[in-house]
């Protein structure tokens, strides 16, 4: 069974940039560990930021072109091979391990904060 993770408090959520952008560039990878995407998403007046993902699983390059996806923007930046990964994308896990990207159901803003 799993367990949720320690409860923390609002001043910890808010900590957390979590933005909506809309993806605007997809590259292979090959020279990543394990297999992903080279992505730049645009968060409108905030810029645009690259980030490695593992989502070949459940994605191509044509339907991750334009697609509004969730992020968090203040992580540190990670080097992955020579790649520098400046925000977090999150997703969830399918029931095959794959990961299926978070989104909106309604337009928004590129740049709008999750709150």
């Amino acid at each position: 069974m799993k367990t949720i993770k320690e409860k923390i408090t609002i001043n910890d959520f808010n900590k957390i940039d979590i933005r909506v952008g809309t993806i605007i560039e997809v590259k292979d990878f090959p020279i990543a560990n394990k297999a992903a995407f080279q992505l730049k998403v645009d968060f409108g007046q905030l810029g645009i930021r690259k980030t490695s993902a593992q989502i070949t699983g459940n994605y191509t390059i044509q339907n991750l072109i334009n697609r509004k996806i969730i992020a968090i923007l203040n992580f540190k930046p990670k080097q992955i091979a020579n790649f520098m990964s400046e925000i977090l994308v999150l997703g969830v896990h399918d029931d095959i391990g794959e990961v299926v990207l978070l989104k909106t159901l309604n337009s928004v803003k590129d740049g709008t904060s999750v709150t």
